[in-house]
């Protein structure tokens, strides 16, 4: 198994506030870095589903998990949008806690094959699940550069979306982009490369997440997430980019919601149901310690409420 250093894990499972035998769902298990430190807290007579997209994440987490015998614990190879359906067919009807781990993991960016990065050369692929769905390659293939442009604008929040979009039209007349290099080259030909960061960063974030449905799947998380929290229960999501950070605090802070004060007198509160208390009023993010140990951790902001 590929060494994994989980992000911001202590932060994360104490903002859980872990109850002895408690019952806890991680959306995103990845190789149970969380889910391992949750049932560790929680102790015998827990319960956790797992669920990840990735079969070669859970396989590599049932092993992890495996010293947790005197727990309950349920893997599911399936999406964290569908989260409340897939922990309700578990027989399960409210839990304690929920964590959501947003992204790429460690293993999946180190390995050439998946496609997510042009550290190393690869296929393009990028997808969570290889088992089915349309790779990078082929939205870049069939895409037309109006729907190129979008992609980029919305999800990578690309400044030079449409000169982008407009070279890769060109060059596929000539041949397929079917790698990382071919495409990372293709945008640091077109817009040149300034700066630390390689120009092709928002497009490759942009084109995964176009790919596996990330915001979809978030949107769809959150909700499904708050309706199975019970009373006293609490959610804690992890982000990596502005785009899905900021859908995570504007959820939050909507089912959180204010007291406004009435013409007549006294006031009543004004927010989405279920309602929820913030937690964390600011995102917590890495310390220099962890950020020294994990780089990667860099980006990362933790978010949690809990349902009132």
């Amino acid at each position: 198994m590929q060494k994994h250093i989980p992000v911001l894990l202590e932060p994360t499972v104490d903002a859980l506030a872990v109850k002895p035998g408690g019952v806890y769902v991680d959306g995103t298990l990845g190789r149970a870095g969380h889910a391992g430190e949750v049932l560790a807290r929680a102790g015998a007579g827990a319960t956790l589903v797992g669920i990840d997209r990735d079969p070669q994440a859970l396989a590599e987490s049932t092993e992890r998990l495996s010293r947790f015998a005197d727990a309950k614990v349920f893997l599911v190879h399936g999406r964290h949008g569908d989260l409340a359906g897939l922990v309700r067919g578990k027989g399960i009807g409210e839990v304690d806690g929920i964590v959501l781990d947003l992204g790429v993991s460690s293993p999946q960016l180190d390995e050439a094959g998946r496609g997510f990065s042009f550290r190393a050369d690869g296929p393009l692929d990028m997808r969570m699940d290889q088992t089915r769905g349309l790779t990078a390659a082929d939205l870049v293939a069939s895409r037309s550069e109006e729907e190129l442009t979008d992609i980029f604008r919305r999800l990578g929040e690309e400044p030079s979306a449409r000169r982008i979009a407009r070279a890769i039209v060109r060059a596929r007349e000539r041949s397929p982009l079917a790698t990382t290099s071919q495409l990372a080259d293709l945008v640091e030909q077109t817009v040149g490369r300034r700066g630390a960061h390689h120009p092709a960063t928002r497009v490759f974030q942009a084109l995964r997440m176009e790919v596996n449905d990330e915001m979809g799947e978030l949107e769809r998380a959150l909700e499904g997430g708050l309706g199975l929290l019970k009373s006293g229960g609490r959610f804690a999501v992890i982000t990596f980019e502005s785009l899905t950070d900021r859908v995570v605090k504007r959820f939050f802070a909507a089912h959180a919601g204010k007291m406004v004060s009435l013409q007549q007198g006294g006031e009543r509160w004004e927010g989405e149901l279920p309602r929820v208390r913030l937690v964390t009023r600011r995102a917590v993010t890495a310390t220099d310690e962890e950020l020294a140990l994990n780089p990667r951790s860099r980006s990362a902001k933790l978010r949690t409420v809990e349902r009132i």
